[in-house]
């Protein structure tokens, strides 16, 4: 149409709102949408919806709460569906303050707490290791009259782990327990990430042997847990079967589970491996810590004895 001299009306860029938004593209969808306000077009609860998903797709929650409250200004009810979005993308980020003024937000217009906005509270305070409030908010959820899910009890057990709580996590645990709660794969892979870091292998390998009982498919990261634990206590049979599983799906791995794998095998004295983990980071335009990085270059500079192994089962 452009190329053609013809300028695209307020219909034209409503329709590439729509289309960028759900194609994920935002700085489309925010030039479309940008010149739809130019012309005094009065955005649509659907134009608005479209445009503030497309903000949640691309990481700015934000962005999209400044439209919501334009919504707001203008007399248009946001649907449940643009809170609970902007709601996940706080949460996901660990952005507590966002996550918490969708919540009231929600509740002041009249939207009953679920099970799936308290869940994302929780995790939104687990994630920036404020266990307080995210235990403040799981205890509300059940006063509500919600009975958590695997789900949120793991996010509950997440909070606890960031700061090494763990009797009271166990305890939480028995107490759900006693009201017929039964911790399912994402509880149990929480534990065996936490068991594992503390080096108490046969404790998490208890946890692990839950997750075969129930016959589900454990989430690729509770590799990047294994592979850390087995390394550190010298078992290099099992160190290398999750290797080989979390190289055969590499492009999955972030930033933090290669260094954390790189950081398992430099203790547990497997220096070659650790170095060709450290090489496939590198491809993934990753970057090594510095402390990480001095202690693989003197791990190379300086050969230590490698630990005893601990017997395999």
């Amino acid at each position: 149409m452009t190329d053609k001299g013809l300028k695209p009306d307020a219909v034209v860029h409503t329709i590439l709102v729509h289309l960028y938004s759900k194609a994920g593209n935002l700085e489309l969808a925010e030039a479309a949408f940008n010149n739809l306000r130019s012309q005094d077009f009065r955005p649509s609860l659907r134009l608005y919806s479209s445009m503030i998903m497309a903000y949640v797709k691309a990481g700015s929650p934000k962005s999209g709460e400044a439209l919501m409250k334009e919504m707001e200004m203008r007399d248009i009810k946001p649907t449940n569906e643009i809170y609970m979005g902007l709601l996940k993308a706080f949460a996901e980020r660990g952005h507590v303050d966002g996550a918490q003024r969708i919540f009231t937000t929600m509740q002041i217009a009249g939207l009953h707490p679920t099970l799936e906005s308290c869940t994302l509270l929780v995790e939104a305070y687990g994630q920036a290791g404020d266990v307080d409030h995210a235990r403040s908010n799981f205890n509300f959820m059940l006063k509500a009259g919600h009975k958590p899910d695997d789900r949120c009890v793991a996010a509950m057990i997440t909070a606890y782990e960031k700061k090494n709580m763990l009797d009271k996590a166990l305890n939480l645990l028995l107490e759900l327990e006693k009201d017929g709660f039964e911790p399912g794969t994402a509880t149990y892979s929480v534990l065996v990430d936490w068991l594992g870091k503390l080096q108490l292998v046969d404790e998490a390998e208890q946890m692990l042997m839950k997750i075969n009982e129930k016959g589900e498919e454990a989430p690729f990261e509770i590799n990047v847990s294994i592979c850390e634990m087995y390394s550190r206590a010298g078992v290099k049979e099992k160190a290398f079967e999750a290797l080989q599983r979390l190289e055969a799906e590499k492009e999955r791995l972030r930033e933090d589970e290669f260094e954390r794998i790189v950081e398992g095998l430099l203790v547990g004295g497997f220096l070659s491996d650790a170095k060709r983990v450290h090489e496939l980071m590198q491809e993934r335009g990753f970057v090594l810590s510095e402390r990480l990085r001095v202690s693989l270059m003197a791990a190379q500079a300086i050969p230590r004895q490698r630990p005893r192994p601990r017997p395999s089962k």
